[in-house]
């Protein structure tokens, strides 16, 4: 069992899927949680609600990300209620289109990289101060960065470029002994993968795997918490799959 108590975290994109499990998860293990959201104020209360209910310390903090000083401003919140310390930054939030190729806009396209790209990265920049020997930073990539799935181009491309992110960032602050990996999840069962609610989408995802069954959040939330914590103390610069064994 890992544990991180006394550790201090932020997820961004918390309110919901995979960031929700990531948080509750991380708040399990005893560490104080930052949840993030765009939006969806009404559930990442529900979130803060969930781990103050079970004995932990979670606040929420709003910025939207997409904007150029969206990751900025996070930043300087997160940074007023930790001080100067920053255990864990997951850089989670995300946001996906499926478009054929004919159809992409630049609107589309700059919005997935602001997201998708541009935050996470200037987000960790502004974060460093806060970071130490023996800080974290998982970023979540996709099992498109990898392999075709729909008509994902512009999407993967972002994913690709955290996969890159990853090794580069890893070599660089290794030497201040904080690690820099990500996950790479396969289909999970959220609202992005709105496929998955009809049988043939199900079918279609189960059938690219080698475990039958679709993931959940919480299958998403145990990798992170173990690449959080020392067990994965010798881990950087890599990108685990967790995709129950998609595309092999």
């Amino acid at each position: 069992m890992t544990t991180l108590a006394g550790k201090t975290a932020l997820v961004t994109g918390a309110s919901r899927g995979i960031g929700r499990a990531i948080a509750l998860a991380l708040a399990r293990q005893g560490a104080q949680v930052i949840v993030h959201y765009g939006s969806a104020q009404k559930e990442a209360n529900a979130v803060v609600k969930e781990i103050v209910a079970n004995g932990g310390r979670a606040q929420k903090v709003s910025a939207d990300l997409s904007t150029p000083n969206g990751a900025h401003e996070l930043a300087k919140q997160v940074r007023s209620i930790i001080g100067d310390r920053l255990d864990i930054l997951v850089a989670n939030a995300g946001i996906s289109k499926a478009v054929p190729i004919e159809e992409l806009t630049v609107e589309d396209f700059d919005q997935l990289f602001a997201v998708n790209v541009r935050a996470p990265y200037f987000l960790v920049q502004q974060l460093l101060p806060t970071m130490c020997k023996g800080s974290t930073v998982i970023f979540t990539s996709s099992l498109v960065a990898r392999a075709v799935a729909g008509t994902l181009s512009a999407y993967a491309a972002t994913k690709g470029a955290i996969d890159t992110l990853v090794k580069h960032f890893a070599a660089a602050l290794g030497e201040r002994g904080i690690r820099v990996n990500a996950v790479a999840p396969g289909v999970v069962d959220t609202d992005m993968s709105n496929f998955t609610k009809t049988e043939t989408g199900r079918d279609r995802a189960i059938s690219m795997q080698a475990l039958k069954r679709l993931a959940t959040p919480e299958d998403i939330a145990g990798a992170v918490t173990f690449l959080a914590s020392d067990d994965a103390r010798w881990i950087t610069g890599d990108t685990l799959r967790v995709d129950g064994g998609s595309k092999l």
